[in-house]
């Protein structure tokens, strides 16, 4: 099965949390086929805000949402 992963970014109003700001400015990455492609392109856009606080990026599992009663693994 594959297993979909979607890199998504964008300022958040605390770095603590997930709370977007502004949804329709998003950093949508793309969406990946496996975890580890996946994180190297949430790797790659974290980095490019490092010194930005206020950006985040996170790695969405669409394939968790898709069908949540499969088992992990």
């Amino acid at each position: 099965m594959q297993k979909l992963h979607l890199v998504m970014g964008g300022r958040v109003k605390d770095p603590r949390g997930l709370e977007f700001v502004d949804l329709s400015s998003m950093d949508v990455v793309g969406v990946f086929p496996d975890r580890a492609s996946a994180q190297d392109a949430w790797k790659s856009a974290a980095q490019r805000t490092v010194d930005d606080a206020e950006m985040k990026y996170v790695i969405v599992h669409l394939h968790r949402l898709l069908e949540p009663e499969l088992p992990e693994g």
